[in-house]
């Protein structure tokens, strides 16, 4: 891609201004795509702000919290976490007085191009700032989140969810260490709200004893029992090879899937700017560590359950050389694709090529959001993670297995089989 070195406004002969900002949770390399957007776009004669905070100030007209940003100032900080322009999760689209007074207050700050550094809401209310501005602003996406949740091309990774998987991975392996030190096991749950993705992945990385994600259930909604049981069913089958300890990896998303009735604290949960429940605010750790250590007690296992959080220490983690080097490509097409006239697309990488993605494909047409990329359980790395789990499976159900593991839960054959074997059924692989 070509495009001149200079734009300048042929009125005043001023630089034209890119502005830069971040939307959502942090992630690792946000820093990396501000310092190669900013970099390049100086390198092409434009003037560059970098907006603090997200949209939080934008939406109420406040044009105050701005920075210009220089290249000796941006130069070093790819390899840093965090975010030097801070974030917010504030919605530029939850009403059209809202989107009103984030465009003033764009057309103010004089901006001519915006990249917004973010996942699936941040991408949409770019979207609607696009569709209002009809090409006066010029406009793109940079895909940033763990969760690996957004919808691009060549199922290539977001940016963040390499160094979350190798930070998680770490920590679950320590986890693994010091539950077979102590005999015990540790409930780890993961952050993905929409996604198993970050879950599974640390899980397989890690040789994790095993992971539950939302994309393994069949129906839209299911019970915490069902989830309760997986992980009892894999405790029980762990101890018919003499171990008592492990490590399961569970998503949180699937607080989002179950009944609502099932979470005992999810009635005091808030949602946030775009309508999500706060899944922070849901004890999901406690509550299925209670339900399986009372699970295990009615069935006579003595057993010493942990719940783990893994999740916030990841977010702002220093990148691995991976992030470091996609968010320097991600910058760098950002700007040489507003400037050579494109706009209203998400910019991602395929075949080491930067490949924009229009933000019409990236809607869901009947939710009118960003669509959410989940893990599909029918493709082969899927099916390797599950066959290294320990899980009970449909095998299990059969003799000699059904009669040895029904003894270790102190259930004659039949009883064990009507208690798990739901729970198995409920699963894609037990359909």
């Amino acid at each position: 891609m070509t495009v001149p070195i200079a734009t300048m406004k042929s009125d005043d002969k001023q630089p034209e201004t890119l502005a830069i900002l971040v939307g959502g949770g942090p992630a690792p390399g946000i820093n990396g795509v501000i310092a190669s957007a900013a970099i390049e776009a100086i390198k092409c004669g434009l003037r560059v702000v970098g907006i603090r905070d997200g949209y939080r100030w934008l939406v109420e007209g406040d044009t105050g919290h701005v920075v210009e940003l220089k290249i000796e100032e941006v130069s070093r900080i790819h390899f840093t976490g965090g975010s030097i322009l801070r974030t917010s999760r504030t919605n530029p689209a939850r009403d059209e007085a809202s989107l009103g007074r984030v465009i003033d207050a764009l057309t103010v700050l004089g901006v001519r191009y915006l990249i917004c550094i973010g996942g699936d809401d941040t991408t949409y209310g770019a979207a609607r700032i696009a569709e209002r501005t009809r090409g006066r602003i010029g406009i793109v996406t940079v895909p940033k989140t763990i969760d690996n949740d957004l919808p691009l091309p060549e199922n290539a990774a977001t940016f963040g969810f390499e160094t979350a998987r190798a930070i998680g991975a770490g920590i679950i392996e320590s986890l693994m260490e010091d539950a077979r030190t102590t005999s015990r096991w540790y409930l780890t749950i993961s952050m993905g709200r929409k996604s198993g993705s970050l879950a599974l992945s640390m899980c397989k990385s890690a040789g994790a004893t095993l992971a539950v994600i939302p994309e393994e259930f069949q129906d839209k909604k299911f019970d915490l029992a069902l989830v309760v049981d997986t992980i009892v069913g894999a405790i029980i089958k762990r101890r018919t090879s003499g171990h008592d300890d492990g490590v399961a990896v569970i998503a949180e998303g699937i607080a989002e899937r179950m009944d609502v009735g099932s979470l005992a604290s999810a009635a005091d949960s808030h949602a946030d700017a775009y309508g999500h429940v706060h899944i922070a605010d849901i004890p999901l750790g406690i509550v299925l560590r209670d339900q399986v250590r009372a699970a295990l007690k009615q069935l006579g296992i003595d057993a010493t359950v942990l719940a783990k959080d893994i999740g916030y220490e990841l977010r702002c983690a220093k990148p691995v050389p991976f992030d470091v080097d996609y968010t320097r490509t991600l910058g760098y097409g950002a700007v040489r694709h507003l400037l050579s006239g494109g706009s209203g697309v998400l910019i991602a990488v395929a075949g080491g090529r930067v490949t924009p993605v229009s933000f019409e494909q990236l809607l869901d047409p009947n939710t009118g959001r960003i669509r959410v990329r989940t893990v599909d359980v029918s493709t082969e790395s899927y099916q390797v993670a599950r066959s290294y789990m320990i899980r009970l499976e449909l095998p299990d159900f059969e003799e000699p297995a059904l009669s040895r593991l029904a003894e270790h839960a102190k259930l004659s054959a039949a009883a064990f089989k009507a208690r798990f074997l739901p729970s198995v059924r409920a699963t894609t692989d037990g359909s």
